[in-house]
């Protein structure tokens, strides 16, 4: 059913959550996830930094992966999370999207929900993990 699993992720509570949700899901349905961190640049701080940081989120997932004996593709870009999800769900072949949401109130007004926007515009089924 589904074989490629897109899990975005930015190192939150929720996002491990979606994580360990898209990772089972891929054991038990032998698929392989592909982990996604955008670096959002909105941000003001140094590319290194963000892509530092990028690196160990993902290689985190990696390492769940691995101990659940699923394979893990990376996906480390600079751009808009709200906004690249579409396009990163295309060019992955992703089937199957799962995505935290956490936000609320004042911070998802101001910030947008990564959630949300994905759900609306992507043409692949979404599983939201609260």
């Amino acid at each position: 059913m589904f074989k490629r699993i897109m899990v975005p992720t930015d190192g939150s509570k929720q996002a491990q959550k979606a994580e360990d949700i898209a990772i089972e899901l891929a054991r038990k349905l032998d698929a392989r996830v592909i982990a996604v961190h955008v670096m959002d640049e909105k941000l003001i701080y140094p590319f290194e930094v963000l892509e530092e940081e990028g690196k160990k989120i993902l290689a985190k997932v990696q390492e769940k992966g691995k101990r659940r004996g699923v394979t893990v593709d990376e996906i480390l870009i600079y751009g808009s999370p709200t906004h690249d999800m579409k396009k990163i769900a295309k060019r992955s072949k992703a089937d199957l999207i799962v995505i935290g949401h956490g936000k609320s109130g004042l911070e998802k007004f101001l910030m947008g929900s990564v959630a949300e926007s994905t759900l609306k515009n992507v043409k692949i089924p979404v599983l939201i993990v609260k």
